[in-house]
């Protein structure tokens, strides 16, 4: 279903994000008949849309491939009157009700609005590796690391995120290799102290990945890295190869309008409330990974996209739709 060119009308939710958690708001504020209008933004699907495999989602014992779990959300919500949108937010206005969304040659206005915008995983940004994605290249452990059962794999990386993803691969990984490109390490000292006690964990510093090796044949089958001193270049057999360097919340336009965290995520309390200055902004919910940087899993997204759509729907009764 497609949104009109211009809406003279208010709507009574939009939801911001495509992926778990905004999917999962948009089937229950759709079966409360409040017709959400989701814009999918600049990353339609989220996460889920470049993962594989997912076999850790409730309902499919087999897996299922994240881009269909995505589609059949999608029709989903479609189906009890959902409305998608591909359209990109230039700036939002949380200071008057109903609240205002500047698309670029367009504005919206809503009553209610649930953030589900995401964040993004850093990625290096080399060719290989963005082609490989999903084929051995991961930005979360805990989704994938079942598939490095019995192999040697690399995580990159020299923070808390690094290490804890290094740790964790060691129950199904043989060898961990974490790559850091300097010697100075950001991770903090405990966590630090338990990656270099750990024995199968080995740490390259002063190195960064050059190439992910395996894109003709689909899956990563080495790395070819380049120390950062010498200039020396050396190829590293590995199967599967683990971004540990990070997520980027998108959550820029809200800031000075809703209370972030130092890193730029959405602090909420009750899982979906944001704050501004400590104080609740009627009417507005966040959910999903833009709040959570702890589990990050399309489970506990879909749970807070629920949990945000329950609440907009009290929200609307309450103030009168």
């Amino acid at each position: 279903m497609s949104e009109p060119a211009t809406t003279p009308t208010t709507h009574d939710t939009i939801i911001l994000g495509s992926g778990c958690s905004g999917l999962t708001g948009a089937i229950y504020a759709a079966r409360a008949n409040l017709k959400p209008l989701v814009l999918e933004g600049h990353e339609p699907g989220g996460q889920l849309s470049i993962t594989t495999l997912v076999e850790n989602f409730p309902g499919w014992p087999e897996g299922i491939q994240g881009p269909e779990l995505i589609e059949n959300m999608k029709a989903q919500a479609v189906r009890f009157g959902a409305i998608l949108r591909m359209a990109h937010l230039v700036s939002i206005d949380l200071s008057k009700h109903p609240y205002e969304l500047n698309l670029g040659r367009e504005t919206l206005h809503t009553r209610s609005l649930i953030i589900a915008s995401g964040a993004s995983a850093r990625w290096l940004n080399l060719p290989s590796e963005q082609a490989l994605i999903g084929h051995g290249v991961s930005s979360c452990a805990t989704c994938d690391g079942f598939f490095a059962s019995g192999k040697e794999i690399a995580v990159i990386g020299g923070g808390d995120s690094a290490m804890e993803e290094a740790l964790f691969l060691t129950r199904f990984a043989t060898k961990v290799t974490l790559i850091n490109r300097t010697e100075n390490f950001r991770a903090s000292r405990i966590m630090l102290e338990r990656a270099i006690a750990h024995p199968q964990i080995r740490f390259l510093s002063n190195t960064v990945v050059e190439e992910v090796l395996g894109v003709d044949e689909k899956e990563v089958k080495a790395l070819r890295l380049r120390n950062t001193k010498t200039a020396e270049e050396s190829v590293l057999p590995v199967a599967f190869m683990f971004l540990g360097i990070g997520h980027i919340p998108n959550a820029k336009m809200f800031s000075g309008q809703l209370d972030l965290d130092p890193d730029g995520y959405i602090l909420t309390h009750g899982n979906v409330f944001p704050t501004h200055h400590g104080q609740d902004i009627p009417g507005v919910f966040a959910c999903g990974d833009i709040q959570d940087r702890r589990y990050r899993q399309a489970i506990t997204a879909a749970g807070t996209g629920c949990m945000a759509a329950l609440e907009v729907e009290k929200f609307l009764e309450q103030h009168g739709r």
